[in-house]
């Protein structure tokens, strides 16, 4: 029979919430962001710059970038996997030793892709909601300003992982091969911590985070083109 003991450490359990299990402040988290950016600027301009091409590439040249964008991804993902993730975010979270190895994956599926025939096809609802979270990973920067937060913290594509992520997705949605399915696990496992850790701090950019995320399921739920089973 239970006691009161029993009954009082399960009331106990159920205490719990989502935010007893941070590592760490807001403060410390967001000032990870601006320490990193100050050790490597201009590069995130540099980065920026690169995306911008990449999306360019992606809407007007579909069938000849594939390649090379995958490759580029890779390159970015094993960086930031190692810069920030291994290098930086690992000194205030033990997890993220753990997250890093993930990255070098997910860079190695990448090439893999970029060798497999790539090509892109943004005309279609899921090509449309690719190019919509690209354009949204690449503004990520505005998004510290709009949460009161300084432009040093600011997170940018290539160097910080949510909009890396994020912009990942809107390459693979845009890709026409079943093969990239093989793509999306990583990207959305950190996409989900990401979000629970924002929503954790009671950080409203958790919501855009969620946004994002909704995008993948609506996307192909709206596509027009072929269905993906028969694209070889």
């Amino acid at each position: 029979m239970w006691s009161s003991c029993d009954a009082a450490a399960l009331m106990l359990d159920w205490s719990y919430r989502l935010s007893d299990f941070l590592l760490f402040s807001p403060r410390v988290y967001w000032r990870m962001f601006e320490l990193h950016n100050l050790a490597l600027w201009p590069l995130p301009l540099a980065t920026l710059a690169l995306g911008i091409a990449m999306l360019t590439l992606a809407i007007r040249r579909p069938t000849q970038s594939g390649r090379w964008i995958a490759i580029l991804l890779a390159v970015l993902w094993a960086w930031v996997g190692w810069s920030f993730v291994w290098e930086r975010y690992a000194t205030i979270n033990w997890t993220a030793v753990y997250a890093a190895p993930i990255f070098a994956i997910e860079a190695v599926l990448l090439v893999v892709a970029g060798f497999n025939r790539l090509a892109f096809d943004p005309r279609d609802a899921r090509g449309v909601g690719g190019v919509l979270l690209v354009a949204l990973a690449l503004t990520y920067p505005l998004l510290a300003p709009a949460f009161d937060r300084s432009w040093q913290g600011a997170e940018f594509f290539g160097i910080a992982p949510d909009p890396t992520a994020i912009a990942t997705f809107g390459f693979l949605l845009m890709a026409r091969r079943r093969s990239v399915l093989a793509l999306y696990p990583i990207p959305l496992l950190w996409c989900l911590l990401s979000g629970l850790t924002l929503w954790a701090m009671a950080d409203a950019q958790a919501w855009i985070m969620a946004f994002a995320l909704a995008v993948l399921p609506l996307a192909h739920g709206f596509a027009k083109a072929r269905p993906m089973s028969r694209i070889e």
